[in-house]
């Protein structure tokens, strides 16, 4: 198993039931010893950019539930660190932030693909061992991220896709019922 790093996915285990994660992937942008954080793949928020902030008004760009925490506030990750300043590279060509201002402005200008961005609103975030802890408890599979999975087209797609990245018996798991006893 991979150890929890920026740039690392966190796949669901298939029996995980909790309603925040259930079957999810989660990419990791930030782990240090106090603490990790990072974006639900594969949850697509019920609102659009354009409901949730003015300044989108006319751009219906899909945006994603990153977690439960702070759930006031928008979070992006980018293929743009030319065009789009302050961005931090958690993995190569993958950028989280960076100036909201100008990137609104390349987006109501149509400078940028939509397919190189994805807004998150909240994230997901562990305390100090947290994250350690759950792994240990085999909440969690590793894998090092790739841009596919990361701006996946079909986010009903993304932890299947990630399960297959570790091949062998875990592409099994993809058929898993989410409840064993419902077999």
């Amino acid at each position: 198993m991979i150890q929890p790093a920026p740039g690392i996915l966190l796949i669901a285990d298939p029996f995980l039931k909790d309603p925040n994660f259930m079957r999810t992937v989660v990419f990791l942008c930030e782990h240090q010893p106090e603490g990790s954080m990072g974006f639900v793949l594969n949850r697509q928020f019920e609102q659009t950019m354009d409901q949730l902030i003015n300044d989108y008004e006319g751009y219906p760009v899909p945006v994603y539930y990153g977690g439960p925490v702070q759930m006031d506030t928008i979070h992006f990750l980018h293929q743009y660190p030319d065009l789009v300043p302050g961005g931090l590279e958690v993995m190569k060509g993958i950028y989280w932030g960076g100036d909201f201002e100008v990137l609104t402005s390349l987006v109501k200008n149509n400078e940028i693909d939509l397919a190189k961005i994805r807004f998150f609103i909240g994230y997901s975030g562990w305390g100090d061992g947290q994250l350690t802890e759950e792994l240990d408890e085999k909440t969690w599979l590793t894998v090092e991220a790739t841009r596919k999975i990361i701006f996946h087209e079909d986010p009903e797609e993304v932890w299947k896709e990630s399960l297959k990245q570790l091949g062998g018996d875990y592409e099994m798991m993809i058929n898993f019922p989410i409840d064993p006893r419902l077999n």
